[in-house]
């Protein structure tokens, strides 16, 4: 089956092992177990089954593969070196140290071969459901010439135990994801002792509910022609996810922690290493790895890929020229694509949400990667698309993913399809329910995956669902994230700018809009420098600077205190990420030194002293009832802010 002979696979195992043992020795960090149990599994993936390009990592067509346990990285490090994508043994001895190529856990744009960012329990597995609906939708809509993967994930019992795996497995099962396998170790071991202390569920029958075709291969760990074979047939299913489950024993083969929870992490010293080495009859000195193993490993890497993609670049050479697949590849759109979107006039009153859906309606055409859809809340959000198509096995180009209530799974399943390439992906839900979704939000800002969330229901404008579902403290922590770039959009205008600066953006944005209607008060402008003057170019004696629904509020201010003789310059503030990228000259531009500046936001006023001397916030949950009223009695009015003005300029 291999054209490795049965000597070199044995050796290059025994490599994996061993620098599965060395490089957290050295680091006095790590976890050497897994990785160790799981060497024979990956070999033969990387060396038997998978189809990659170590000379192109980035090969469009390549097969993907999820570490999800990513806390047995130095597994996946050990394969990336023998099979030539870039590490070398410099970089293992480097494990966990600063800077170098081979962190804690994979990280996404970090180490050539590295698709997502793994470490959360739960999280790649869910990236890979989202790999796998990229590959359905891409293969559909430019053909199985130019197309044609498959997704491999390895999860432990962490990952199937985190809720997130749950949500993202039922929906793998309903859209029937053949494309999709994932092969769970199935160990029996976490960190505080053996499974059974807090976890008997009966994971093959769960799995098979949720529609996935489950193979039990039990004590196979080690046996490379089983393996092959389990992954051969999971290949052929042609209308269901796969599930293996594997039997395999951590620390296998030492004679000191084999099943033995502590080698989970850091049990091995370099007497337990120096026994493990006795025992697979290898020498006892660090980073063993023989040239002639590792020759011979990378060529026939080099040899398998390099044909495979020579033999994919001719196939599909009618289809990567064109301007369609260069668009989609790049996240971006064709020519033209955003010279409809949609404009309002001044006084106009719309919801921001129902503009987010205009004008996506108006560049679905341009942007050929854009796939849409919510967390069971695609009208609600401005999430759905013209003339939507499901994205169904009955339609697999169906640019439309309803996702069901699975805010969790959608999340992580968004960062994969942009991890994936080739696909724009747009989320929605309601803002309140950005909790039930943060790690793959932070996750997405971590390895600047090019996701745009959208978060709805944005204030306690909300209304009668009441605290539950006003969202206050939310804006103050998505803007905490770093490298997410967040947009909350003051009117219709500056929500179809907003979309365009989030085409163009290179990383996830998030997008922050109203449920109620809001006057439309501004010409979008601000978005691309994250602030502009709405009103007041001259000399103000106060500014007042807002964001989304807040911003008509200070409009509507701005004129009472011109009544009272003061002039007050109205600033919106849709992104405090993107205004604070601007030169000194700009934002002293906007906020003029030793003008007194008032800030109104309908959250909580957390940062917002950085640019004022006042806040008009909401420093408590909110309260049912309609939301014109919890705005009001909450202070966000018209008159508030004229007191508070005023205020400033008597103190």
């Amino acid at each position: 089956m291999s054209s490795l002979s049965p000597d070199l696979d044995q050796q290059a195992i025994n490599v994996i092992r061993g620098l599965a043992m060395d490089a957290p020795l050295a680091a006095k960090s790590g976890h050497q177990g897994t990785a160790m149990a799981l060497a024979p599994l990956a070999h033969v993936l990387y060396s038997r089954v998978m189809n990659f390009d170590p000379a192109d990592p980035a090969w469009p067509n390549r097969d993907r593969f999820i570490l999800s346990a990513g806390h047995a990285s130095v597994l996946q490090y050990s394969l990336l070196y023998l099979t030539g994508h870039g590490l070398e043994m410099d970089d293992l001895r480097a494990f966990r140290q600063w800077e170098s190529a081979t962190p804690g856990h994979p990280e996404a744009g970090h180490t050539a071969g590295v698709e997502v960012t793994t470490g959360p329990l739960g999280q790649g597995f869910a990236n890979a459901v989202g790999m796998a609906i990229a590959e359905r939708i891409l293969a559909d809509r430019f053909g199985s010439d130019a197309v044609d993967h498959y997704t491999y994930v390895i999860a432990g019992d962490g990952c199937m135990m985190e809720g997130v795996s749950h949500e993202a497995a039922s929906l793998a099962g309903h859209l029937g994801l053949n494309k999709l396998i994932c092969v769970y170790d199935d160990n029996h071991i976490t960190i505080d002792g053996a499974t059974d202390l807090a976890f008997s569920d009966d994971t093959a029958a769960r799995f098979a509910a949720y529609g996935w075709d489950v193979v039990e291969l039990g004590e196979k760990a080690d046996d490379l022609e089983a393996l092959e074979r389990a992954l051969v047939r999971a290949k052929a299913a042609d209308d269901r996810p796969s599930l293996l489950i594997l039997r395999s024993h951590i620390g296998h083969p030492s004679p000191d922690h084999t099943d033995d929870h502590e080698a989970h992490g850091l049990a091995f010293d370099a007497g337990d290493v120096t026994r493990t080495k006795e025992v697979m009859g290898i020498p006892d000195e660090p980073f063993w790895a023989p040239e002639e193993v590792v020759s011979a490993y990378r060529a026939h890497a080099a040899d398998r890929g390099g044909a495979t993609r020579a033999a994919w670049s001719e196939r599909a050479a009618g289809v990567t020229g064109t301007a369609e697949w260069a668009a989609a590849w790049a996240g971006t759109g064709l020519d033209g694509w955003d010279a409809d979107l949609p404009t309002y006039e001044q006084g106009e009153q719309v919801a921001t949400r129902k503009a987010i859906q205009a004008a996506f309606a108006t560049t679905v055409d341009g942007l050929p990667g854009l796939v849409s859809g919510a967390a069971d809340l695609t009208g609600n959000t401005g999430t759905k698309l013209p003339d939507p198509t499901p994205q169904s096995s009955d339609d697999p180009g169906g640019r439309q993913v309803y996702y069901g209530v699975r805010e969790h799974g959608m999340g992580a399943a968004l960062v994969g399809m942009a991890l994936h390439g080739g696909i724009l992906p747009v989320g929605g839900t309601f803002f309140v329910f950005l909790d039930y979704m943060r790690p793959a939000v932070r996750l997405a800002a971590l390895s600047n995956a090019k996701v745009c969330f959208v978060f709805t229901h944005d204030s306690v404008g909300v209304g009668e669902d009441g605290p539950t579902h006003q969202p206050v403290e939310q804006l103050a922590t998505l803007r905490a994230i770093p490298n997410m770039h967040v947009i909350r959009p003051a009117d219709g205008n500056e929500t179809a700018a907003a979309w365009r600066d989030a085409v163009l953006h290179d990383g996830p944005t998030a997008l922050v809009l109203s449920r109620q209607n809001i006057e439309v008060v501004t010409d979008g402008s601000a978005v691309e420098f994250g602030a502009g003057i709405v009103r007041g170019d001259g000399d103000p004696d106060v500014v007042l600077v807002a964001t989304g629904s807040e911003v008509a509020v200070c409009t509507h201010a701005s004129d009472r205190l011109a009544e009272a003789g003061v002039s007050a310059r109205v600033v919106s503030m849709p992104s405090w990420d993107r205004f604070e990228a601007q030169n000194t000259g700009f934002r002293r531009g906007i906020f003029p030194p030793n003008v007194p500046v008032l800030a109104v936001e309908a959250g909580v006023g957390l940062g917002w002293h950085r640019y004022a001397d006042d806040v008009i916030g909401i420093e408590r949950f909110g309260a049912s009832a309609p939301g014109s009223v919890a705005l009001d009695k909450l202070g966000i009015n018209v008159d508030h802010v004229v007191e508070r003005a005023q205020a400033l300029l008597t103190d």
